[in-house]
């Protein structure tokens, strides 16, 4: 199947503006009902722009305990920084994930291996980045979380599992060869040769992840996991999300070793961390139809509704 009748028929590569039209038209409504354009900003007060943008990265992992979250130096744009001593009072080493402070959708996000990367990565990105430790737990999650003002403790709405690129050997195919079997694998093989040599033939049975990153547009797997949703996770993610003030609304990743040690709050670490700009990603299960979701889409922005207008409400107090 081309590639191009493949995107057009699986409507989870369809634009971003399609996908959100009647939710731009959702939010004009909204504007309306609240009198203002800048309603977003209710639904997390602690956030910039309620985190729908100019949110910095670095300034809401500062709102959690380090430990829940990967070691991370920001480094500012244009800055002379002296790396390596950085990286020894973190105890930081290679290999490492940078990425912008500012970003979405896992745009620009890299892994590095020497100075020399980071060095070529600043001058790409000409803005302030993250050097971040790189977590290697074997599972990822999108997890996302709200908690309305009035309730006392904070729900899970969606759970997106992410299954990394990953092929297997046989013996006889190149990696090329390989990709070119998954349409969803064959639309990453131009980024790929950038970065590795795809003519490698891998033993039979031999399996690699060539895109560690849980991205969508990196040839991540997205899958709807709602049957992750148990009272235990809940209640666990609650006693960490919901003392955080300002906090009301978003989507947390997260890279953990299993899940039973993930409901009870081990072994995990919280890899990125959104606001209003958040997607709810299980919508994107190749399984799921365009209308689900759209009612997935529309059932988050009414939950982001009643937060903001308690949230008005209370500081109009």
């Amino acid at each position: 199947m081309k590639l191009w009748w493949h995107k057009v028929t699986h409507w989870e590569y369809w634009s971003v503006n399609v996908v959100y039209l009647p939710t731009f038209l959702l939010w004009m409504v909204y504007s309306i009902r609240f009198g203002s354009f800048h309603f977003y900003r209710f639904s997390n007060p602690g956030m910039a722009n309620g985190g729908l943008y100019g949110d910095s990265k670095m300034a809401i992992y500062n709102r959690l305990p380090s430990s829940l979250y990967p070691k991370t130096i920001l480094i500012r744009k244009g800055t002379k920084e002296n790396i390596p001593a950085l990286m020894n009072a973190k105890s930081l080493s290679f290999p490492l994930i940078v990425k912008p402070d500012m970003g979405c959708r896992g745009v620009n996000v890299q892994k590095v291996y020497s100075h020399s990367e980071i060095e070529m990565y600043a001058q790409k990105v000409k803005q302030d980045f993250l050097l971040q430790e790189n977590i290697d737990y074997p599972h990822e999650i999108g997890l996302f979380y709200y908690r309305i003002p009035s309730d006392k403790s904070g729900k899970i709405s969606g759970i997106t599992v992410k299954q990394f690129l990953m092929v297997r050997g046989n013996g006889k195919s190149t990696l090329a060869v390989l990709l070119k079997e998954v349409p969803r694998y064959a639309m990453q093989i131009e980024k790929l040769r950038t970065q590795m040599n795809l003519e490698e033939v891998l033993a039979k049975d031999e399996e690699r992840c060539l895109v560690p990153f849980g991205n969508h547009n990196r040839g991540t797997t997205f899958l709807n996991g709602k049957e992750w949703i148990t009272n235990e996770l809940e209640k666990t993610f609650a006693s960490i999300l919901d003392p955080i003030e300002g906090f009301n609304y978003g989507r947390l990743d997260i890279r953990f070793r299993s899940f039973e040690e993930l409901e009870k709050g081990e072994y995990f670490s919280i890899i990125e961390w959104n606001g209003a700009k958040s997607e709810p990603t299980h919508i994107y299960d190749p399984k799921q139809s365009f209308w689900f979701g759209q009612r997935e889409i529309f059932h988050h922005q009414k939950i982001m509704y009643q937060i903001v207008k308690q949230n008005r409400l209370k500081k109009n107090k």
